[in-house]
């Protein structure tokens, strides 16, 4: 007899009412055990619920298969409720390296956090923001005007960076998109590719008139004065995907969307 790959399942919901359903039907056909005791992990919710997951288990860096129970889902497979432990042993897997950001505020405190999607710098009230840009020491955008600006993961790569007209990355390219939001001047910039071993530094200018927020997921800090960016890779995440349907492909597939 083959014994299943993951013998220990934790089945975890998000808060929405569809979640929680499909949270008691999969429990009473295959059982769960919580998290800490779990060899992998069934999230049940959309792609918000999945990076919640990855980070509540970031420790223990077990695989998490979600299945869509949310809206968007590009991160989740098909929800069904049959054949979960054979679509387990046959389920792909994706490796993704988190951001690490590194804050300081204007009142001299320093606080850090992980980013699996992006780090993002965001204006705080009307006026817009301005930062210079240094990629490994050297200042390569003297003065950025714009609504913000992100450094985002290959795997972020098709959310918030997608919807402000960034590069799609492939998952194995080893990159990062460094991509503005709303720019203003220069009005053409539309953002770099770079090595995953890059660091990125923001310098907020004129802080004190024009505050700036920075955020690692679901992370924010308020009022930032110097932000550095910079890739995880000692960090390696885990994300299954049924077979036939791996993430690479969803990747490559959204490139040809119209």
């Amino acid at each position: 007899m083959t014994l299943p790959p993951f013998p220990r399942i934790a089945v975890c919901a998000s808060e929405r009412p569809e979640a929680e359903v499909a949270r008691e039907r999969l429990t009473a056909l295959y059982g769960s055990v919580p998290e800490e005791e779990a060899d992998v992990i069934v999230a049940l919710g959309g792609d918000g619920f999945m990076l919640e997951m990855l980070h509540a288990n970031m420790a223990r860096r077990i695989p998490v298969y979600g299945m869509n129970r949310g809206s968007v889902g590009f991160l989740m497979n098909d929800y069904e409720e049959e054949g979960l432990i054979e679509r387990l042993a046959a389920a792909g897997k994706a490796v993704i390296h988190p951001l690490q950001m590194d804050a300081w505020t204007d009142a001299g405190q320093a606080q850090s956090g992980l980013a699996i999607n992006e780090v993002s710098l965001l204006r705080q009230t009307r006026q817009s923001a301005k930062l210079r840009i240094s990629v490994d020491g050297k200042v390569r955008l003297e003065e950025l005007s714009c609504d913000g600006c992100m450094v985002a993961t290959p795997a972020g790569s098709t959310a918030y960076n997608l919807s402000a007209h960034g590069p799609i990355i492939p998952l194995d390219a080893r990159m990062l998109a460094l991509t503005p939001i709303s720019a203003f001047r220069p009005r053409r910039w539309r953002g770099a590719l770079l090595s995953h071993r890059a660091t990125v530094e923001f310098e907020v200018l004129e802080a004190d008139k024009r505050p700036v927020s920075a955020v690692a997921d679901s992370l924010e800090i308020r009022r930032v004065v110097r932000v550095v960016v910079t890739e995880r890779r000692d960090i390696a995440l885990t994300m299954l995907f049924d077979a036939g349907r791996s993430f690479e492909e969803r990747v490559l597939a959204e490139q040809f969307t119209a």
